[in-house]
């Protein structure tokens, strides 16, 4: 793994290189001027697979390093590095996500073994997943991919914090495309909202996951199944009706059913999406606001719409509970869902130390990698006989 070092501190620099050498990583490039390594990666054709970074440095800081890293395409996994104040290590990290970049992780100086470990070790995964080719699909051959049945959906497992009781799946789709092979949601969905094909392919999604739940029902395994819905789908008045129509030729009842409720854009019927979202909870069918502080999921929306669970993005709870800002806002955020009588789901839970902290916060469910990753419904049982002996290491009560 090619990795390339830049941090005007001499002494930092050969520290940081020693240590990725104790951990493996071998032939790492180090560079003390910024402009240096830059000009390095644009003129001479070099290619690192990581690069490590430090964000105070003289004449170009990390900051412009980044930008420079976005402009030509860096497609990599970057690592941000800083003795300065930690909420400005965030500022910077959100930055470089914001640029689109592949950001493995932040790390303060000094920087120690283990973090750094922490920071390696999930970085090859991360990569190959990362400089996976993502571009926009033909709206026509998605159009015929909704006809044909090529939809297919993945489940990932909710579980209950308190007990490890695994209380529903969130449905998520994939296209099984003939020629391209799984081809996932970032590179179809757009497509379909803009070619008036997401009603379609929502409805699609959720006929499928309805009938997922009636199969396992039937086959004495009752589970929540929660299904993202747009705003964009809430324009329909007969929707409540639809849905329900689903449920009952599927052999379920409303209340299996879990729409979690994303906009990434305002409105467009704020009458309609209040008069649907408030005739499905008549019906029983449950509504999550999905991503809850980001975008538009917001206080506003908590106010005027009968929201019954509040779901924290993975952007605020994974490493909570190192991080002051973070926790705070996950803390906060399941507060105020249980002064308003809501239950909570966190995503994004990637390791046992989420896994303790949001347990401890009082937080109702969880689902992430450290769970399960999404899969195929057959796979589901086998996973539920895994986590049965997973299950009591993670919820005893320490003493």
């Amino acid at each position: 793994m090619r990795t390339l070092v830049v941090d005007d501190d001499p002494f930092a620099l050969k520290v940081l290189g020693r240590q990725l050498a104790n951990l493996g990583v071998s032939g790492c490039v180090l560079r003390e001027v910024a402009q240096e390594a830059l000009a390095e990666l644009e003129d001479s054709g070099q290619t690192f697979e990581l690069i490590f970074v430090d964000l105070q440095m003289p004449e170009m800081d990390g900051v412009e390093f980044v930008r420079h890293l976005a402009r030509f395409g860096y497609a990599g996994q970057l690592v941000l590095v800083s003795g300065e104040d930690e909420r400005i290590l965030q500022a910077a990290e959100r930055l470089a996500h914001a640029h689109k970049l592949n950001v493995a992780g932040a790390l303060r100086k000094p920087v120690s073994i283990q973090e750094l470990s922490a920071v390696l070790k999930p970085t090859l995964a991360r990569g190959a997943a990362a400089q996976r080719v993502v571009r926009a699909r033909d709206p026509d051959d998605l159009r015929r991919a909704i006809t044909n049945g090529e939809l297919v959906n993945h489940y990932q497992p909710k579980v209950a914090l308190a007990t490890g009781v695994v209380v529903g799946v969130e449905s998520l789709v994939r296209w099984q495309h003939p020629y391209d092979g799984v081809i996932y949601p970032d590179q179809f969905i757009a497509v379909a909202e803009r070619h008036d094909l997401i009603d379609d392919l929502t409805r699609t999604v959720l006929a499928v996951a309805a009938r997922q739940a009636g199969n396992w029902r039937a086959a004495g395994t009752d589970l929540h199944v929660a299904v993202n819905v747009s705003m964009e789908n809430l324009h329909a008045l007969d929707f409540p009706e639809w849905l329900l129509g689903v449920a009952a030729g599927a052999g379920i009842s409303p209340t299996q059913l879990t729409l979690e409720v994303t906009e990434s854009r305002l409105m467009k019927d704020p009458l309609a999406v209040l008069d649907i979202l408030t005739r499905l909870r008549l019906k029983r069918v449950d509504l999550s606001i999905d991503d809850f502080g980001t975008g538009h999921s917001s206080l506003a929306q908590l106010r005027d719409l009968p929201f019954g669970e509040l779901k924290v993005d993975r952007g605020f709870v994974h490493g909570a509970w190192r991080d002051a800002s973070l926790r705070a806002i996950v803390e906060a955020s399941l507060r105020m869902a249980r002064e308003l009588g809501m239950k909570t789901v966190a995503e994004g839970v990637e390791d046992r130390a989420d896994w303790d902290f949001l347990r401890a916060a009082g937080c109702n469910a969880a689902q992430g990698y450290f769970i399960a990753r999404p899969m195929a419904a057959d796979a589901l049982a086998g996973w539920m006989a895994q986590w049965a002996q997973r299950r009591g290491e993670l919820v005893e009560t320490k003493g």
